[in-house]
């Protein structure tokens, strides 16, 4: 099957939402499920990321001891600091308070900064029957398989956003297996949980599950930073809160990524910038992308 390359080109045939006059309630509700007592930062990158990317209201979820710090470095954002277990990540009790809040947006990007813990299988599955989109990352990757029909039966789109260790562990395979052949993992990972998949890499690869492909090759080495991760899934989130489809807001968030990527190696160099810049880039690149195809 055709891989295609992921260009502004290509980007033409998947337009996003018109930009249209309105509250922050008009441009999009988006939740972030983020963090840990040990990775506080990760819900911020994530936020300003998805802000940049244009949803007009935020709200963070995160464990207790990060919110107070997180409410003031990030004013536009609504916090909410819930209950936190002993290992410094989500306790049990907040699973419903969680799953409330997302209940009442738009979209949801869960999973930056979180581990591995006795919560996350749980909430894995409950966000994926919460009714809005929902994108996956880090730590609620790995718990994926234990909630696999949640996952086929969501009832809304799911976007997965692995690396080759958390794809490994969603098909439950080595890791090898995935790097020697990326994009038939990425199809198998998209039809087994009937979703549209970012393989992340060197080269990433975007897969539907009919098995359409794409291939990004820009960015540069300076994007595998700390909390870039993070940022990425903030501008998908923030594309994916203002109506984009879920193929379109991955392929425009890929995209816009690599891009600023791109930038900052040209403005700073190519490697040595920080994942925290990668979010400034974004509208600039955006609205010149978007003027682009008028």
């Amino acid at each position: 099957m055709t891989v295609t390359a992921l260009t502004l080109k290509e980007l033409l045939r998947h337009p996003l939402p018109p930009i249209e006059e309105g509250d922050k309630h008009d441009h999009g509700r988006l939740l972030v499920v983020a963090g840990s007592r040990d990775l506080g930062g990760a819900p911020l990158l994530t936020g300003i990321a998805a802000m940049r990317a244009g949803a007009g209201r935020l709200q963070i979820a995160t464990v207790s001891s990060a919110a107070p710090q997180l409410a003031v470095a990030m004013p536009e954002a609504m916090v909410c600091g819930l209950a936190e277990a002993k290992d410094g990540g989500f306790a049990a009790s907040a699973i419903d308070d969680i799953v409330e809040l997302a209940s009442a947006v738009d979209a949801v990007v869960a999973g930056p900064g979180m581990m591995v813990s006795h919560t996350s299988d749980e909430l894995a599955g409950r966000l994926c029957r919460c009714g809005a989109p929902l994108i996956l990352d880090a730590g609620l990757l790995r718990v994926l398989p234990t909630s696999e029909a949640e996952a086929e039966t969501a009832e809304a789109s799911l976007i997965l956003l692995p690396h080759a260790g958390e794809l490994a562990a969603l098909l439950e395979c080595k890791e090898a297996e995935v790097e020697s052949d990326p994009v038939a993992a990425g199809r198998q990972c998209a039809s087994r949980y009937r979703a549209v998949v970012l393989v992340k890499g060197s080269v990433s690869h975007v897969v539907t599950p009919d098995r359409a492909t794409w291939k990004y090759e820009g960015g540069g080495p300076g994007l595998g930073v700390s909390g870039s991760g993070d940022a990425l899934a903030g501008v998908i989130g923030g594309l994916l809160a203002r109506g984009a489809g879920p193929l379109t807001a991955l392929l425009w968030g890929v995209w816009l990524h690599g891009e600023a990527g791109s930038a900052l190696a040209s403005k700073i160099a190519p490697i040595g910038f920080l994942a925290r810049e990668i979010s400034a880039e974004v509208p600039g690149i955006l609205a010149r992308a978007q003027a682009s195809f008028e």
